[in-house]
């Protein structure tokens, strides 16, 4: 249902005139397996990161990589203020843990961040690279599952429907 959703929607009068006004490549709102799973694996990748415009940097590797840029924008929505300090948190738990290294008690007080910044980065790096990879190729492969599938269960439907 996403699926056709989704090309349903790429079709569309209004976002067609839009990339013919702002002459936008149409590959950038491809609604292809191929194209929504490199925009989810882009956009998680870049939602993993602690850095502020995430949505530029995501701008910013188009002219590099074909992917659905509308996807993968969304992708990094994920990361959004609620979601932020949970996110890191984890990965900054998970950045200690590979590394070995006992977490520091964090406190949510900006003077606290400023005064243990140098003792938290590394970890908070090192957790952040595990799930940018990971996540964002968990993403990718579960979205092109369920592609498939979808893909799979429309066809069937289709023969059942002729006999």
């Amino acid at each position: 249902m996403v699926r056709r959703t989704l090309k349903k929607t790429t079709q569309h009068k209004k976002i067609t005139d839009f990339l013919k006004k702002y002459k936008i490549p149409r590959e950038y709102f491809a609604a292809n397996r191929k194209m929504i799973a490199r925009g989810v694996l882009i956009g998680l990748f870049i939602a993993f990161i602690p850095m502020p415009m995430q949505m530029a940097a995501v701008v910013a590797l188009t002219p590099f990589i074909r992917f659905n840029v509308p996807v993968a924008i969304a992708m990094c929505w994920l990361s959004n203020p609620l979601t932020m300090p949970p996110m890191y948190y984890m990965e900054y738990l998970t950045g200690s843990y590979i590394l070995g290294m006992q977490p520091e008690p964090v406190e949510m007080t900006l003077e606290w961040f400023k005064n243990n910044l140098s003792k938290i980065f590394i970890p908070l790096y090192v957790g952040t690279a595990f799930y940018s990879v990971f996540g964002s190729i968990a993403g990718y492969f579960l979205v092109n599952w369920l592609w498939k599938l979808s893909v799979f269960k429309e066809r069937s439907k289709k023969k059942t429907k002729k006999s």
